[in-house]
C-alpha cells in the first residue's frame, strides 16, 4: 500500500530464483539431546526425525501405517436407554449427576500410533574433538544438512525423504578420501508390547535398507549378524524404503494380502540403478512443486533475513534465539519462516494416497505416545488442514477426504445403534481403523457427536476454493448429507422452545454447576460450539444444494424448518459470549480452547457486518481468555 495506506498496489510475484533467495532454514548449533530438537523429514507416508550427533547419529523412523488394533465394532446397543437417562438429569438441571451417568454413553478406547524404528549409526572419531558444527533444515528443497570438521577433515550429510521414488535418503561424504570409518544397526524387531484387539496379531511391517558406498579402499564388515562396518569410505548412501500389511480400515490385518517385506523390497530395486543426483531432482521438482506456489515477504526485502549460518569460526544464530530474540526485535522474516515451516510440514505428513495427518504429522518415537498420537477431532485434527486452501496445498487435503468417507462408514452403524438415528456420526477421538464411537473416558472428552460434523466444513470450503461441481457431487455432498442427517435427528424439542442438543459439552471444559458446593460438571445442553457447528453445516448442505439443483428434498425442508429454530448466540453478564446454554461460571477461565467461538472462525456465521454487538463479545471472551497482552501488542 502506498504512504497513506489508502490505495493498494499491484506487487510482482518473486520468480522460484527469488524464493530461492529468501533463507528459509530451520537452524541447529549443537545435535540435538530430545526428540522435539531433531528435524522432521517425510513425504507423507514414511518419515524420520534427524538427530544430527557427531560421535553417533541417530534416524528414528516412521511409516503412517504402524498402528495397534483391528477393524472394530464401534456400536453399543445399551446407549440408547442411557443416553434418556442422561439427558433427563439435564432437564432436571442435575448437571453433576448426567455427567456422571454420561459414562454409560462411552466407547472403547482408541488404538496407538507406532514408530518404524531407528537407524543408529557410530563413527570412529566419536573421541575427538569437531569445530563448526551446523545443522539445518533448509525449507526450500525439504533437506537436512549438517557439516562439521575435525581435523582438517569436514564431514556431510545431506538427509530427505523422497515422495517420488518413497525412500528416505542418507549421504554421508567427506572431503578426503578414505575417512569414512562407521558402524550401524536396526533393532532386530520391534518391542511387542501392542498387538492387535485381545492379543490377536495386528499390521505388520518391514523396513529396507539398502547401503552404497565409494572409494577405492572402500569395505564393509557384518559384525555379529546385527551391525554393519564400513572402512574408508570417500561416501556412503543409504536408503531406506518400508511398508507394512495395512490394507483400509475395514480389512483385518490377518485378512490382508499385501506382504510388506515384498512391498519395501519393490521399492528398493525400483531404484536400484538410480544416482544419488538424480534422486534428489526428482525429489526437487515434486517438493517444490508444492512448496514454491506461495510466498510470503513481510520484510523490507528477499535477503533480509540475518544471516544464521556463516564461515567457519563465526557465532550461528539458531532458530531458537531468534524466537527468543522477537519479543523484543520482531524480527518479520522470523514469521515467514514459521508460516512456511507450517507449510513445509503439512506438505511432509500428508499426500494424496497417504493416511491422515495424526495428531503428531507422521513422526513418533514412542510405543505409548501422548494422547496416542491419534487423530483428534475436536480441534487438532481440522487444525492440521486449515492451511492447505489458503496456503495453496489443495491435494494435501485428500487423505482427510478419503479419512471423513471412512468415518462415515463406520459412523452410520454408531448412528443408528447408538443413537437410533439417521445419518452418520463420530466423536472426539479416531484411529487409523475409523473408529466412530466415543472415548472410553471422561465425559468432557466423550460426550461430543460433533467431530464428523466439523469436519464437514472442510468439505464445503473445498467446493468454495475450487468450485469443483464434480467434486461437490461426488465427494462432498453425500458425506455433508448424511452428516446433516444424523444432525436433524440429533436435535430434540427443548424446554425454552428450540431445538437442543442433549446432552452436551464444550470441548475438554467443564463448569460450575449451579446449586452451591461449587462441584464441576461437563454435561448440560445446547453448547455454543454444539450449535454454531450444526448452523455451519446446515446452511453449507443448503448452498450445496442450490448448486446441485437439489434443494426440494425432504432433508432440505427439515432443515430450512429447524434453522430459525437454534438458540442464538447469548452474551453473559460479562459481556463475554456465553460457553454454555446458561451463564455457568468457568473454572477456568484460560481454558486453551475457544470452542464458544466456532462462529467467527473457523466457521463463518458471525461477520463484523452482521453482527457489531458479538464480535464485541467475542474480543471481550479473548481478553477473559488470557489473551489480553497479545491483542495490545
Amino acid at each position: 500500500m502506498d504512504a497513506d495506506d489508502s490505495d493498494w498496489v499491484r506487487v510482482r510475484r518473486p520468480t522460484e530464483a527469488e524464493q530461492e533467495q529468501q533463507p528459509l532454514k530451520v537452524v541447529f548449533a549443537s545435535p540435538a539431546e530430545h526428540f522435539t530438537d531433531a528435524a522432521p523429514i517425510g513425504n507423507g507416508s514414511l518419515g524420520a526425525m534427524v538427530w544430527g550427533g557427531v560421535a553417533s547419529e541417530k534416524l528414528q523412523l516412521n511409516h503412517d501405517t504402524l498402528w495397534t488394533g483391528v477393524p472394530g465394532n464401534y456400536t453399543d446397543p445399551n446407549v440408547p436407554s442411557a443416553l434418556a437417562v442422561v439427558r433427563g438429569l439435564v432437564d432436571e438441571g442435575r448437571f453433576v449427576d448426567a455427567t456422571k451417568a454420561a459414562s454409560c454413553l462411552f466407547g472403547g478406547p482408541t488404538q496407538v500410533y507406532q514408530p518404524l524404528g531407528d537407524i543408529n549409526i557410530v563413527f570412529n572419531a566419536s573421541d575427538r574433538e569437531y569445530t563448526s558444527y551446523k545443522r539445518e533444515l533448509d525449507l526450500h528443497t525439504a533437506t537436512v544438512y549438517i557439516t562439521y570438521n575435525i581435523g582438517e577433515v569436514q564431514y556431510t550429510r545431506e538427509h530427505f525423504c523422497s515422495n517420488p521414488h518413497q525412500t528416505i535418503v542418507s549421504k554421508i561424504s567427506a572431503n578426503k578420501s578414505g575417512h569414512m570409518i562407521m558402524e550401524g544397526t536396526c533393532p532386530g524387531q520391534r518391542p511387542e508390547r501392542h498387538q492387535g484387539t485381545n492379543g490377536t496379531p495386528g499390521i505388520k511391517f518391514a523396513a529396507v535398507l539398502s547401503l552404497q558406498m565409494g572409494g577405492t579402499a572402500a569395505r564393509t564388515t557384518v559384525l555379529s549378524n546385527e551391525k554393519l562396518r564400513i572402512d574408508d569410505a570417500d561416501w556412503v548412501l543409504l536408503l531406506v524404503t518400508a511398508s507394512s500389511s495395512f490394507n483400509g480400515p475395514f480389512v483385518n490385518p490377518l485378512d490382508s494380502k499385501v506382504d510388506p517385506a515384498s512391498a519395501a523390497l519393490r521399492t528398493l530395486n525400483k531404484i536400484s540403478n538410480v544416482t544419488f543426483s538424480q534422486l534428489r531432482a526428482a525429489h526437487l521438482e515434486d517438493y517444490q512443486s508444492l512448496f514454491h506456489r506461495v510466498s510470503l515477504q513481510l520484510s523490507q526485502a528477499l535477503t533480509m533475513e540475518r544471516p544464521n549460518i556463516g564461515e567457519a569460526g563465526e557465532a550461528i544464530e539458531t532458530t531458537a534465539e531468534r524466537i527468543n530474540r522477537f519479543r523484543c526485535d520482531q524480527d518479520p522474516s522470523l514469521v515467514e519462516l514459521l508460516f512456511q515451516y507450517g507449510r513445509y510440514l503439512l506438505i511432509s505428513s500428508s499426500r494424496p494416497g497417504t493416511q491422515v495427518s495424526n495428531l503428531q504429522g507422521i513422526w513418533n518415537q514412542d510405543l505409548e505416545p501422548a494422547w496416542e498420537a491419534s487423530p483428534h477431532l475436536n480441534i487438532n485434527l481440522q487444525m492440521n488442514y486449515w492451511l492447505a486452501l489458503p496456503c495453496n496445498l489443495s491435494e494435501c487435503q485428500d487423505p482427510l477426504f478419503d479419512f471423513i468417507a471412512s468415518l462415515a462408514c463406520n459412523g452410520t452403524e454408531t448412528a443408528k445403534v447408538n443413537y437410533q438415528a439417521s445419518g452418520w456420526v463420530t466423536h472426539h477421538d479416531t484411529d487409523i481403523w475409523a473408529k466412530s464411537s466415543a472415548y472410553y473416558e471422561d465425559a468432557m472428552y466423550a460426550v461430543w457427536p460433533m467431530g464428523g460434523a466439523w469436519l464437514c466444513t472442510h468439505l464445503w470450503e473445498h467446493y468454495q476454493y475450487s468450485l469443483d461441481k464434480e467434486f461437490l457431487e461426488n465427494t462432498a455432498y453425500p458425506l455433508l448429507e448424511g452428516c446433516a442427517l444424523f444432525l436433524v435427528d440429533w436435535l430434540i424439542e427443548g424446554p425454552r422452545g428450540y431445538l437442543e442438543t442433549n446432552p452436551s459439552t464444550s470441548p475438554e471444559h467443564c463448569f460450575i454447576a449451579p446449586g452451591g458446593g461449587g462441584y464441576l460438571a461437563s454435561v448440560s445442553y445446547s453448547t455454543t460450539m454444539d450449535i454454531s457447528i450444526i448452523r455451519e453445516i446446515f446452511l453449507a448442505v443448503i448452498s450445496s444444494s442450490k448448486v446441485l439443483g437439489k434443494s426440494d428434498t425432504t432433508l432440505i425442508k427439515r432443515i430450512k424448518k429447524a434453522l430459525p429454530r437454534l438458540p442464538p448466540i447469548a452474551i453473559g453478564k460479562d459481556n463475554t459470549i456465553m460457553e454454555w446454554a446458561q451463564d455457568f461460571e468457568d473454572p477456568e477461565v484460560h481454558h486453551r480452547h475457544l470452542s464458544h467461538l466456532f462462529g467467527l472462525y473457523p466457521g463463518h456465521t458471525i461477520t463484523m457486518e452482521k453482527n457489531p454487538e458479538i464480535c464485541n463479545a467475542v474480543t471481550n471472551s479473548l481478553y477473559k481468555r488470557g489473551l489480553q497482552n497479545q491483542m495490545r501488542k
